[in-house]
């Protein structure tokens, strides 16, 4: 009997079918050893009689697979991903091989290929610590949860007079219950400016949520050199938010808020690849194609059916609408001097003599600096009128001592009530 043996489960066979042509066994407990049928048990003494070891061979070792792939398919395949995918990882080079080359393979084969060829490298598996993760929301809209990342989004396409790579900040918020991206876009970085734009463009176009889940320590990096104005976002935007009754939940750690953790880690991979493949080489171009293209195609394939049906944002009351652009303005105090001037930022305002409601000195005014980058200065919910002063102004000895809604040496006219009340009294 000759043969080569390649397994202890084709050994394990071979000796109990030796045992049934030496009688020592009879075929019905040899196909019960085997978990084969009585008829099988047979075949196999025929086969070993004739063949010897290799009977017990499985028949297609050694065979190309009825399902195997052409070679040429593997090739093309290959060449593709070496041409533009090298650094893909393998599930969106499946993607793009489907969709740009017509190359219908699965993940598992391409991850395989890509090993040989060493275009991936096999990540050893991490040591499984337990940690309960907090459940979705309910609803759509019942949690945003924002942050920004800094990062070279458009790598060198997008440089400095240089030729040196400029970083872009994505500010991103995703919807908890559906893992959908509400809002996405590129900004200079993580300020006050930017941080007021994005969410009073979400309001208008999708209504105020339930809440929204940031970072604890302002917006959100400061250790990071592009990161302005973050002393004082947190409060500005805590009281924007109070102002449209909208809670800020802050997370305690980067784990708490995974969601858009994870999010920026697919982003960092998917959205920088999609963009290269476009050639998008400006932020203009880069928010175009977020919106118009990246975003409908990532949350049609990565967003989830809600627990419950149903949209919670709230929409905008009338109030809301019409006080807007000051509820999302960078807002301090500054009280008027004796001369009704005002020193804000190393500038000095001169308010008008006429004004909507009374002014004194030393009384305290809201200064906004609205989006547009203009400033303007509120009293008791109206704007008052000014002028920009060239330089500090000089004291004078004759000073109004208030100011009002007409000039102070206004005379009532002949009908005027006071006067006709004057005329009575006589």
């Amino acid at each position: 009997m000759a043969g080569i043996i390649h397994n202890d489960k084709e050994k394990y066979k071979f000796d109990v079918i030796t045992k049934v042509l030496k009688k020592e066994i009879k075929p019905g407990l040899a196909a019960k050893l085997l978990s084969i049928s009585t008829r099988q048990v047979r075949r196999l003494k025929i086969e070993v009689r004739e063949y010897g070891a290799s009977a017990t061979n499985h028949k297609l070792r050694g065979k190309p697979s009825n399902h195997h792939i052409d070679p040429i398919v593997k090739e093309k395949a290959l060449t593709a991903i070496k041409e533009s995918y090298a650094d893909f990882k393998p599930t969106f080079a499946t993607e793009k091989l489907e969709e740009n080359h017509s190359i219908q393979i699965s993940y598992g084969t391409t991850r395989l290929w890509m090993i040989e060829a060493g275009l991936w490298k096999p990540r050893k598996q991490k040591a499984i610590n337990y940690r309960s993760w907090r459940p979705r929301k309910d609803y759509f809209g019942e949690m945003q949860q924002f942050d920004g990342s800094y990062h070279l989004w458009l790598e060198n396409r997008y440089t400095d007079p240089l030729g040196e790579p400029i970083e872009l900040c994505l500010l991103v918020s995703i919807d908890d219950a559906t893992g959908k991206i509400t809002r996405a876009t590129f900004a200079e970085n993580e300020g006050v400016i930017a941080v007021f734009t994005f969410w009073k463009e979400y309001i208008i176009q999708c209504g105020k949520p339930l809440g929204i889940y940031l970072d604890k320590f302002s917006t959100y990096k400061i250790n990071h050199k592009g990161a302005v104005d973050n002393v004082d976002l947190l409060t500005q935007f805590q009281r924007a938010m109070q102002t449209l009754g909208i809670p800020l939940i802050t997370a305690h750690s980067p784990e708490a808020k995974g969601r858009i953790e994870r999010l920026f880690q697919t982003l960092q991979d998917r959205l920088i690849k999609e963009m290269r493949l476009a050639n998008i080489t400006t932020p203009t171009q880069a928010n175009v194609f977020l919106e118009n293209v990246f975003l409908p195609l990532f949350n049609n394939k990565f967003s989830v059916v809600p627990a419950k049906g149903g949209d919670t944002h709230r929409p905008l009351s009338e109030a809301d609408r019409n006080n807007l652009i000051s509820i999302f303005s960078i807002q301090s105090t500054r009280r008027t001097n004796n001369d009704f001037t005002i020193q804000f930022k190393n500038n000095w305002y001169q308010l008008a003599e006429i004004q909507p409601t009374t002014v004194r000195p030393k009384q305290e005014v809201i200064v906004e600096e609205w989006l547009d980058g203009t400033i303007h200065f509120r009293l008791q919910k109206l704007y008052l009128n000014y002028t920009v002063l060239p330089a500090r102004p000089k004291k004078t000895k004759k000073q109004p001592v208030i100011l009002t809604k007409h000039k102070l040496n206004w005379k009532p006219s002949a009908d005027h009530p006071w006067r006709l009340y004057a005329k009575i009294k006589n």
